[in-house]
């Protein structure tokens, strides 16, 4: 098995008895952003190559040094696939192609590039790389040029040869996104065939990497994915070639990197995964627990006993290491020739919209444990219960109108926490700046400040369907009057900033405001029965109890006694949902009559009154008599 780290330590090891064995370990150096195995194509791919900075090295699997490869590139490689003597990298925003470490390509993105591969050239008579862009698009190349783009549901953010080789067609792409969802996509000469995907419907995390590797052992590849909330997950194929769910298991870390093989005991293969701070586990198809005769139990529990040994005197090796290099850093910070050290740590950090439920996730993760987390935003948001925080919450009173301070809040987290989940809800129209404080348990007491921009149409997403025709000018159309009223305050404002003269016009189309409305209908209709529902369940449950079965109810309040926990939990979030959803229609109410130049925030509080005993049709009548 060959790591590379962040300290830019490429270190490969074996397993012998149960124990690693370092075969080579390099010297610490730039923090190595990719590592991949490479070598002659159509040969077992033994060579192994890193990007660090802007440079390529390459060793064997010896721990030799064959390659040392300066690309000169402005900005550090992010994203790297080797194919024999082919090379393909990928900066921020720019991507090159070489051969034989001679400049071949070259590309500029319009977005940020997550993610490069190139179909099999051993299979395919042409040589064509694809480029996964943060603009949740997949560009097809053909030399320095796109060939063609193809939309994904989300942002990409890795990409893989299905089952290693491109499937049957040598055409077939493996894509997983940063909201969690995984799809194949057969890359033609002239234009894409979405074969499948995978909606991210468990709300999981963003996936971070795949593998093919036959787990199972049935003579078909699965699917090995690593997600950044720590879930591991294999995939089979049924007879229809559509992928189902075969295990899963929950990490405390974001997986950095996953592996099929064979590593720890012949016959029994594993999954290898990395994770963020630094951690290599195997999940093993061996069983866990052996049926035995007397003589080879004892063999195991003596097996066992020296596993433990080992990890103890491990233990006791790294606690003295700790100790020695915590007193030698208080006698330098002591010493009158110490400059004042400050401990460095880096922070994994995302922020993403998530689209089902109009809501932003904000990861934090630190490679140690963090202490507390400050919130601070200049915007009003909400910040909704996640269920896999466990860290504390505190909220302080803020002054809005002196100092644009909309929420301060404080999460403590309980020893040994390095990954925290956030769940953010903003208010379209309403923008500016997200700021987290991120304070590890380290000494002295040391906190970094991360910022996210809240934007102005915050729960919108860009779209790729464009008329290049036109020229200054930009035509903009929505079902709901409230996003054109946003984009028209904003643009103004922008434009007012920048000295820029700017026209608008626009026309309204009554009937929009009604098919809103009738958009907005079974959300909201939903959530009021959900509240009834709920109201119920207290009298039924005594009902219950009263009559011994619930054989007397009709089939619509045995299903209500049926679902009690989850229809509670769901009710738990409910006054937000509601609040939104009051919140779009007030919205709506205002920004209709705002383009007739009419201000009707004194009729407000009716408004809310029809809502509260919420009719469609009464709603409806309202907005047209108004």
């Amino acid at each position: 098995v060959v790591i590379g780290d962040h300290d830019g330590v490429v270190l490969c090891f074996g397993m012998k008895k149960g124990e690693a064995v370092t075969v080579f370990k390099t010297l610490p150096g730039q923090k190595i952003a990719r590592l991949e195995l490479g070598g002659v194509l159509n040969t077992p791919q033994e060579k192994i190559f890193i990007a660090a900075g802007s440079e390529i090295r390459g060793f064997t699997k010896r721990g030799k040094q064959f390659l040392s490869f300066e690309t000169n590139l402005t900005e550090s490689i992010k994203a790297m696939h080797i194919s024999g003597s082919d090379l393909f990298l990928s900066a921020s925003y720019i991507y090159n192609h070489y051969c034989d470490c001679k400049d071949q390509h070259y590309y500029l993105s319009g977005d940020k590039i997550n993610d490069v591969i190139c179909l099999p050239v051993e299979r395919l008579p042409r040589m064509t790389p694809v480029l996964a862009c943060q603009d949740r698009v997949l560009r097809v190349l053909q030399g320095s040029d796109v060939m063609y783009e193809v939309e994904v549901p989300g942002p990409p953010t890795v990409l893989a040869l299905h089952n290693g080789n491109g499937g049957d067609s040598g055409e077939d792409l493996l894509f997983g996104t940063s909201d969690g969802r995984l799809g194949l996509i057969q890359i033609t000469t002239s234009k894409p065939i979405h074969k499948w995907e995978i909606r991210n419907e468990k709300t999981r995390g963003g996936i971070l990497c795949v593998d093919s590797f036959d787990i199972v052992g049935d003579g078909v590849k699965d699917l090995l994915v690593g997600r950044d909330d720590g879930m591991v997950e294999v995939y089979s194929f049924d007879n229809a070639n559509e992928p189902v769910l075969r295990f899963d298991q929950a990490l405390s870390e974001s997986v950095t990197s996953i592996q099929g093989g064979c590593v720890g005991k012949d016959g029994y293969d594993e999954i290898v995964v990395s994770t963020y701070s630094g951690w290599v586990t195997g999940l093993t198809t061996e069983p866990v627990h052996k049926e035995s005769g007397p003589g080879e139990e004892l063999k195991i529990n003596q097996e066992m006993q020296n596993k433990i040994s080992s990890l103890r005197s491990e233990l006791e090796h790294l606690q003295f290491k700790v100790l020695q290099e915590r007193e030698k850093y208080q006698q330098s910070s002591q010493s009158s020739k110490a400059k004042s050290a400050v401990p460095s740590f880096s922070v994994n950090d995302k922020f993403t919209l998530n689209k089902d439920d109009a809501s932003y996730s904000l990861i934090l993760e630190v490679q140690t444990a963090i202490d507390n987390v400050l919130i601070q935003s200049d915007v009003p948001i909400d910040l909704l219960d996640v269920d896999k925080n466990s860290a504390v919450v505190s909220f302080s009173s803020c002054d809005s109108e002196s100092n644009d301070n909309f929420l301060l809040a404080t999460y403590r987290c309980q020893a040994n926490t390095t990954r925290l989940e956030l769940k953010i809800r903003s208010i379209e129209g309403q923008y500016g700046t997200l700021q987290a404080y991120v304070t590890p348990r380290i000494q002295p007491k040391t906190c970094q400040v991360r910022q996210y921009l809240i934007k102005p149409l915050s729960l919108h997403q860009r779209t790729h369907f464009i008329d290049h025709d036109r020229k200054g000018e930009g035509v903009f159309k929505s079902d709901n009057i409230s996003t054109i009223s946003i984009l028209k305050d904003v643009l103004s404002k922008e434009a007012t900033k920048r000295k820029i003269n700017l026209n608008i016009s626009y026309e309204i189309n009554e009937v929009s405001v009604k098919h809103t409305l009738k958009l907005i209908h079974p959300k909201l209709e939903y959530q009021l029965l959900l509240a009834k529902k709920v109201q119920l369940i207290d009298a039924l449950k005594e009902l219950q109890v009263h009559e011994g079965n619930t054989n007397f109810l009709i089939p619509e309040y045995r299903c209500i006694l049926e679902e009690a926990d989850h229809l509670q939990e769901e009710y738990k979030k409910q006054p937000a949902h509601l609040e939104r959803l009051y919140g779009m229609i007030t919205d709506l109410f205002i920004d209709k009559f705002k383009f007739k130049g009419t201000n009707v925030k004194t009729k407000v509080p009716l408004l809310l009154e029809i809502l509260d005993s919420y009719d469609q049709n009464a709603l409806i009548a309202f907005f047209d008599a108004a």
